[in-house]
This record gives C-alpha cells, sequence and structure tokens, in this order.
C-alpha cells in the first residue's frame, strides 16, 4: 500500500520521484536508483497535505498518493512500477534476472510480497496505529495468514541466500522494504524466530551497503504496539440536538476512543464445539506432562500411562500419511515442511497430540504422523484453517486391532526401525 506521508525526488535527466522520507514505498524506487546507477536527489519545499494536493500533483496521480515518478513520457505512480522503470534506466544490472525464467520469478516474489507480505502486515499494523478501525477477528485473520506466508518464504529460503539467483534482484527489494515495516514496527524476536531463514535472509539484505544506506541503523520491534483510538469524526449538526441525545450518540460510532476498556473486557468469544463434548477422564495435560517428563523405561512409563489415560469415548486417534512423498528429495526442505505444518496446527493445541516422523535414509523421504484429537472425528475447524490437512491421507486408527495398537506404540516412542526403515527425524506437536 503506497501512502503519502513525506517527499522525496530522484532526478536521472528529466525524471523526478516524489515519495516520503521513511516511507518504505518510496525507499523501493530510491534502493533501484541506487543498483542502476541513477542519481538520486531529494526534493526541497515539499509540504506533505499541501503539495501533493495542488493541481499540478493531481494531474499526476488524481489520489494524491506518493510516490509519483515524473518522466519525460508521462508520470508513473505505484511503488512497484516505479521500481521497474527505475531498474530499467539502465540495462547493465542484473535486477531483473539473467533469464527469461529469472525475469518470471523476480515478477513471482514481487507479486507474492505485495499481496502476502505487505497487505497482511498493513492489516495487522494499522489498526493498532489507529489509521484503521481495529477489529480483534481481523487482526487474527491478519496474523494467521501473514504466518502462512511467512512459512513459505521460509521454505524457499532455507535454500537459497536471495529470492532468485545468486545476487540481490527487484524481487529482494521490494521484499526486505515490505518486511521493513513488520520488523521495525510489530513483528517482534518471538514472533519471527519460527522463522529463522526468513530471519537470516531480512538482516543480510537489509545490511547490503546499497540498501542500508536508505534503511539505516534500526531495531527489531520489542513489543507489538498498543491499540490506538482512532480519530473521532467531527460531528457537524452536534450544536442542534439536545445534549441528552447527543451523549449517545458519541458512544454508538466509538472507532476505537476507548480501546483500553474494549481490551480489558472484550467480549466473550464464542465456544469451541469440542469445549461443549461431554467431560472425558483423558486430561490431556497430564499426558503431554507425562510423555515429556519420561526419560526412560519409556515402554513401561510413558506408553502404559498413555493407554490408562485413554478415553476412546472422548479421544480418537488418527494415522497420516503425506500424499507427496516423491517430492521430499531434499531432507531439511522435507524437515521445514513438517515444521511448518505443526506451527500452523497451533490452533488445535489445546486439542490434540502429535507425532510426525520423517522416514528414509535416503530421499525420497516419506513422511507420517500419529494424532490424538479431542471428539470421534478430526475437528472441523483444523480441517477448515489448516490448509496442510488436504496434503495427508487420513485414516482413523482401530485399537482393538492389536497391529494398530503397536503401531500407535511405536510412532510414540519414536522406534526405530520403523515398518523396516531408519527414521531421519521425529517430531512431536504438544
Amino acid at each position: 500500500m503506497d501512502d503519502n506521508s513525506c517527499y522525496f525526488v530522484v532526478w536521472s535527466e528529466l525524471q523526478v520521484l516524489h515519495v516520503g522520507q521513511e516511507n518504505k514505498n518510496g525507499f523501493k524506487g530510491l534502493i533501484a536508483a541506487e543498483y542502476a546507477g541513477v542519481e538520486v536527489k531529494l526534493a526541497e519545499n515539499f509540504e506533505m497535505g499541501v503539495t501533493n494536493k495542488s493541481p499540478e500533483f493531481l494531474k499526476m496521480n488524481p489520489l494524491g498518493k506518493v510516490p509519483v515518478l515524473e518522466t519525460p513520457d508521462g508520470p508513473v505512480f505505484e511503488s512497484n512500477a516505479i521500481a521497474r522503470y527505475v531498474a530499467r534506466l539502465k540495462a547493465d544490472n542484473q535486477l531483473c534476472g539473467s533469464s527469461l525464467i529469472d525475469y518470471a520469478h523476480v515478477e513471482q516474489w514481487m507479486d507474492f510480497s505485495a499481496m502476502e507480505i505487505d497487505a497482511n502486515i498493513s492489516r495487522w499494523l494499522y489498526p493498532r496505529l489507529g489509521y484503521m478501525q481495529y477489529i480483534p477477528l481481523a487482526e487474527e485473520g491478519a496474523v494467521a495468514a501473514l504466518k502462512r506466508a511467512l512459512d513459505a518464504l521460509n521454505i524457499h529460503l532455507a535454500s537459497n541466500t536471495y529470492l532468485v539467483g545468486h545476487s540481490v534482484t527487484l524481487a529482494d527489494i521490494v521484499m526486505i522494504c515490505n518486511l521493513y515495516y513488520g520488523f521495525k514496527h510489530i513483528m517482534t524476536k518471538t514472533f519471527t524466530s519460527e522463522f529463522p531463514h526468513v530471519e537470516r535472509y531480512f538482516w543480510t539484505v537489509a545490511n547490503q551497503p546499497k540498501i542500508k544506506k536508505f534503511l539505516g541503523d534500526f531495531k527489531q520491534a520489542e513489543s507489538v504496539p498498543a491499540v490506538q483510538s482512532a480519530k473521532k469524526p467531527a460531528q457537524a449538526k452536534e450544536s442542534a440536538k439536545p445534549k441528552a441525545k447527543a451523549e449517545p450518540k458519541k458512544e454508538a460510532p466509538k472507532p476505537k476512543a476507548e480501546a483500553a476498556e474494549e481490551e480489558e473486557a472484550p467480549k466473550p468469544k464464542p465456544k469451541n464445539p469440542l469445549d461443549l463434548l461431554p467431560p472425558s477422564k483423558m486430561i490431556l495435560d497430564d499426558w503431554k506432562r507425562l510423555y515429556s517428563n519420561t526419560k526412560s523405561n519409556f515402554r513401561e512409563v510413558a506408553i502404559k500411562g498413555f493407554w490408562d489415560m485413554y478415553d476412546p469415548e472422548g479421544y480418537s486417534l488418527w494415522f497420516c500419511d503425506y500424499k507427496y512423498n516423491d517430492e521430499n528429495t531434499v531432507s531439511f526442505v522435507t524437515l521445514n515442511k513438517v515444521s511448518g505444518f505443526l506451527q500452523r496446527m497451533d490452533l488445535a493445541r489445546k486439542y490434540a497430540f502429535g507425532k510426525m516422523l520423517i522416514i528414509g535414509n535416503e530421499p525420497p523421504y516419506k513422511v507420517k504422523g500419529l494424532w490424538l484429537f479431542r471428539g470421534p472425528e478430526i475437528p472441523k475447524f483444523v480441517m477448515d484453517e489448516c490448509y496442510d490437512m488436504e496434503l495427508y491421507d487420513w485414516k482413523k486408527a482401530d485399537i482393538s486391532d492389536e497391529e494398530q495398537k503397536e503401531r500407535v506404540n511405536q510412532m510414540i516412542e519414536d522406534h526405530e526401525p520403523f515398518e523396516g526403515e531408519a527414521l531421519l527425524d521425529a517430531k512431536c506437536f504438544k
């Protein structure tokens, strides 16, 4: 999202770029110009809210937003379009890649950055800063979508230093600028630690001299900003109404004027259907504690304890098999894929326990799992909200079958060999 906050100018012959200072969208064109060898100068005497409302400026962009690039052939607005134009001002650079497929991948990651990264950071950050109405459910959706995008980016960066090829391209410039606001203002270390390859990538590229020239030195956000009150619209007809009627009208719109109070006393969320099930004799946290604390005699202690606790009326066991094992040709990519699945299952932590086995000494690696879910079926909200679920074939375990029961035991204890093969790794969701 381009905004309209301050002003810069980039000169390249008769080309002028108007863009906000400390504005990530402006940084895209400025950094691209730096890599392309285009001279950049700051504008003078620009006043945001005045100059950008002038007839001359509105002829370039009727919305009055920055950045806008003046060229001999006419104006260009939208930051990614400007960055593309600037990157092509000189042909002797690799900003757009060195082949047709590189060019397509640069465009691909620029679109991904705009639609999946920038859009969701904005939907999370701007309402908290008071620029938009704060809606808790909308924030939850934005954060979930952002985590999904960062996980996809993390998997790509596990085996790549840059997004495309072996040097900075326009895709990296746009991605870093879009991540910049997130890292600086709302994405804390606790949040980004789930995506270590994204962290490595961001700080590596952000500290490249031609990029650091504009981003400067900055620290990662230490906390998520508190919700700020949105500005109330002026009430033009207030004087025409008696006070008795005017006071309740002030409370009705309340875009977030009493954000602190609303945060202290939020509206109760609807209960999860699993919380409405009849009580179960199995206390899931007790099982998770037993699993974590058992360091020896695992069969005699943890496995026996599991079956003593297990309640087939209140819980169900499920085997899962990854549908596309032939694609698991790189070990760390396969491991990252499973880790991402477990991260996205966080929404079910209160109602589930899982074991995921990555099997084999050589590729392609097999991925199999065992899951304990509250209730007789896989919870609907998990199937609906965790897209990984459809990547697996699911089969309910029949514990009256001794072979299936023994398979459950072996998966819980990471038995090796498992079904005749070595384990590459085993991961637990608890």
